[in-house]
């Protein structure tokens, strides 16, 4: 269906410019309360959580508290880190058991594959555990506070914005129960339209237990309860222990050079690897130098020898060891076989292709640079709504296999394959009196690493500001081995990548991803760009 509101480009952006603080995200109201937490005192990472808690109630279509977070950040004092705050598959549920659980009636449950929807696919959610972990580790305010404009929203209301919108409408055919088509749904029966003015009274009454008790209320509370309660009385297995042993976690980044810059990722489960070898062998390749068809030719085929490589190797690094993919010997044997026509490079299946995600980017006049990234998988993910919370389940487990064999094959308390990546930009690593540092990323499953690819090149290479950077036309290698392209990619390089042997396909730019970037440059002046293809501004002061 057309939706010249969600597909078309009507009108353009600058980048915005600040010195006390920049937020940047993909609906209005959050990017506001991000801002506002910092006129009232907090700094970037108090900014991050309550413009993520906003985005939770202004765009519940990508992102809740059912879900996980994950951050990339560089604070004041020059430390560079990483958050990722995700549970695994519940501790007493085996590959068998979930077979058992998801076959058909009529089914050999050795055949059955794991699902992408329903109470076997929910992960232990990490969100409210990673926001009191930020709060309590770098923030200034109580997660109480940060909370705070996520409650008014959800209680007082606000009109929902039109990409938004455009995706809520797939709730209509996934909510099948009561509490959940009345949690979501206006009347219980249809999704809002763009501009109209909603309320979420249960999801409101739950930050503000959350904002009163901390985030116990979930992990050893009736809250906790319901969502066991809800996952269970399903057919899945998730227990409270599951939600009492969790824990966030500050695993070191990863991160390679790349002409001149220094550029930074999450480590596995995360996809953040496949970011890093994709740029080193587009080094070996001398992608950079290219132009037109070539330097676009040469960059995708690095990108899908870094996907086979990342979707065949990347898991929980508990449960297998990875090579070193961000290596630049890994690299130049990779870019090796690289010829002047499109390569046929399988990877192995995966299930995120088209994944929805929330991202936000804040920087303050401290030095603390930070990205922060949301999601629950596939838009309102497994389909279950806890009770009488509000609170929708993520559906991340659907990324396992129920293969014996595959990297990413299903084991109790396993971390499946995460797309989240949030990123970090260090523009001038070799110069210690110089402090340029960006926080970015891109939101939507698969897409995630290619939009990284394509914003830190136009940034590095091609000097772009961070906003034309966003708005620049994009390509994105898909799952079937097509090369799809926005339509308003240069018809001259299209036609180019066809004589190449590329098996081309135009889409629209909803599937392009969603990307955020802010920027505290050597003289602390902030700068910051947001998505033309979702709802969202940057915000400076």
């Amino acid at each position: 269906m057309d939706n010249e509101a969600v597909d078309g480009f009507g009108s353009r952006r600058s980048t915005v410019y600040g010195s006390e603080g920049m937020v940047a995200t993909s609906q209005p109201l959050a990017a506001t309360a991000g801002l506002e937490t910092l006129e009232a005192g907090g700094n970037a990472f108090d900014a991050a959580v309550a413009t993520a808690a906003a985005l939770n109630v202004v765009e519940p279509t990508s992102t809740g508290l059912g879900g996980d977070v994950f951050a990339l950040y560089r604070t004041a004092d020059g430390e560079v880190g990483a958050m990722r705050s995700c549970g695994g598959a519940p501790a007493n549920a085996t590959r068998q058991t979930v077979r058992e659980a998801v076959a058909d009636e009529d089914e050999d449950p050795s055949e059955a594959e794991m699902p992408m929807l329903g109470p076997q696919t929910v992960t232990v959610p990490g969100t409210v555990r990673g926001w009191e972990a930020t709060t309590e580790r770098f923030g200034e305010r109580s997660l109480g506070e940060n909370l705070q404009h996520a409650i008014r929203y959800a209680t007082e209301g606000y009109p929902v914005s039109p990409v938004i919108a455009d995706a809520w409408s797939y709730a209509e055919d996934l909510f099948d129960n009561e509490n959940a088509r009345n949690a979501y749904l206006v009347d219980g029966e249809r999704a809002p339209e763009a501009g109209e003015h909603v309320t979420l009274d249960a999801l409101g009454a739950t930050l503000e237990t959350i904002a009163e008790e901390g985030a116990d209320a979930v992990y050893e509370g009736e809250i906790g309860e319901q969502i066991v309660e809800e996952v269970q009385e399903a057919g899945g297995f998730l227990t409270m222990d599951d939600l009492t042993e969790f824990e966030p976690e500050f695993p070191d980044p990863v991160s390679t050079s790349y002409n001149g810059t220094e550029v930074y990722e999450l480590p596995p489960n995360n996809q953040g690897l496949i970011v890093l070898e994709a740029l080193n062998i587009a080094s070996e390749l001398g992608a950079s130098e290219a132009e037109g068809t070539e330097r676009v030719h040469l960059f995708v085929e690095a990108l899908k020898r870094a996907f086979h490589d990342g979707h065949r190797y990347i898991t929980d690094p508990d449960y297998e060891e990875l090579p070193p993919l961000n290596s630049a010997e890994w690299a130049s044997e990779r870019a090796s076989d690289v010829e002047e026509t499109a390569g046929d490079v399988e990877f192995m299946q995966r299930t995120g292709e088209d994944a929805d995600t929330v991202l936000l980017c804040v920087a303050d006049d401290e030095g603390n640079v930070v990205s922060y990234i949301n999601s629950r998988f596939a838009g309102f993910g497994s389909g279950l709504v806890a009770g009488d919370t509000g609170i929708a389940l993520q559906n991340r487990g659907a990324s396992f296999s129920l293969d014996d064999d595959h990297p990413n094959r299903f084991e109790p308390g396993k971390r499946p394959f995460h797309t989240l990546i949030p990123g970090l930009i260090d523009f001038a690593p070799d110069t210690e009196e110089e402090e340029d540092w960006a926080a970015f990323g891109v939101m939507g499953g698969f897409m995630q690493p290619q939009g990284h690819l394509q914003t830190v090149t136009s940034l590095v290479d091609d000097g772009l500001t961070p906003q034309q950077a966003l708005d620049r036309p994009r390509w994105r290698y898909r799952e079937d081995g097509r090369l799809a392209v926005e339509a308003r990619f240069p018809t001259e390089t299209q036609n180019g990548l066809l004589r190449r042997g590329h098996d081309l396909a135009v889409l629209p730019p909803i599937q392009f991803g969603g990307a955020q970037f802010v920027r505290r440059n050597a003289d602390g002046v902030l700068s910051g760009a947001t998505e033309p293809r979702k709802d969202g501004n940057a915000v400076g002061r």
